[in-house]
């Protein structure tokens, strides 16, 4: 599936749905949760490299896999300073690319596996992925390696496995998972149901027990927060625990209808963050694997450019891999 500057679209390639649903909620934003595409590092890394290629190509070819929001493409196009160059975006999500297109008209769009890209083979000067490609499996090194044209660029950042945005979305599964054991959600339905019974003049008895059955699972609600802080799971946690007991507190002046509708819908939405979460911890890549995947370039006719970690100097912790590889002549 492709959408071109004008947004056209074509029928084509099947759409992670998690991830879909996930862009179209987020309708394009840049989301640290995803990969920290707006984390310092990550920012200077990419206008370090797009500086130091821009005076090598005269209109650069660009193709960026796994784009999401398109941070990678706002980068080289700041850097490059206005200079004509030819984008082409590549995401599995149909609503990530229809977002990014929306947004830059100029950029092509592509709905594509990152296994089986729908690209000519070394028909690109620069060719680059932020904490995407992994998602896809190794072997979709492979597929992004033949983008390249002769002297063309591969630039990627991978995620590190122990790396800071591990941690992170290691710690927000973990608190999903906990406050999902705890059934807090599900408690705290119960409780409105009942308690909006009780509003309507039914017994208060079931809206009373209710609410004793929710306490425990509003106590680990707050031993995650105690754990992990406040900003855990992107502050989905403390939000849910303060708007339950806004909404406790103040019941009579609630709709029931919109109460337990929201309540419904985050059930979901915790669900697909914790697969997203999941999904996140199970792409990062360790010491030994990313060298094997430096050596791979090497074999294929790579010279490396820089494979090391991407690392926070005053605190010592990675954020991810940073591999750049030039095709030889």
């Amino acid at each position: 599936m492709s959408v071109d500057g004008n947004g056209t679209r074509e029928t084509g390639q099947p759409v992670a749905a998690g991830w879909d649903t996930y862009w179209h909620g987020a309708g394009g934003g840049a989301a640290f949760s995803r990969g920290g595409t707006n984390h310092p590092l990550v920012l200077s890394f990419w206008d370090d490299f797009f500086r130091k290629v821009r005076d090598d190509y005269a209109r650069p070819r660009m193709a960026d896999i796994a784009s999401g929001s398109g941070a990678v493409v706002d980068c080289a196009r700041s850097a490059l300073d206005g200079a004509p160059a030819q984008f082409t975006c590549v995401d599995i999500s149909g609503s990530a690319i229809d977002a990014l297109v929306k947004r830059l008209p100029d950029v092509r769009g592509v709905v594509a596996d990152a296994r089986d890209i729908s690209l000519e083979s070394e028909s690109y000067d620069i060719v680059t992925s932020q904490f995407g490609i992994e998602y896809a499996g190794l072997d979709a090194i492979g597929e992004i390696a033949r983008l390249p044209a002769s002297g063309g660029r591969l630039a990627l950042l991978l995620h590190h496995r122990h790396g800071g945005i591990y941690r992170q979305c290691a710690a927000s599964l973990d608190a999903i998972r906990t406050m999902q054991a705890a059934g807090f959600v599900p408690r705290a339905i119960t409780m409105f149901e009942a308690g909006f019974a009780a509003c309507r003049g039914e017994s208060r008895a079931a809206y009373q027990a209710a609410a004793r059955n929710l306490n425990p699972a509003v106590r680990e609600m707050e031993s995650i927060m105690r754990k992990y802080g406040t900003e855990v799971a992107d502050g989905t946690i403390v939000r849910l625990y303060k708007d339950v007991a806004t909404i406790h507190s103040r019941l009579p002046n609630y709709e029931p209808s919109e109460v337990l509708g929201w309540l419904q819908g985050m059930q979901t939405e915790l669900e697909a963050y914790a697969e997203r979460m999941a999904s996140m911890c199970d792409a990062a890549i360790d010491a030994d694997t990313f060298a094997g995947l430096r050596d791979k370039l090497q074999s294929w006719g790579y010279a490396i450019d820089r494979a090391d970690a991407l690392e926070n100097i005053s605190t010592g912790v990675p954020l991810g891999w940073a591999l750049i590889a030039t095709r030889e002549l």
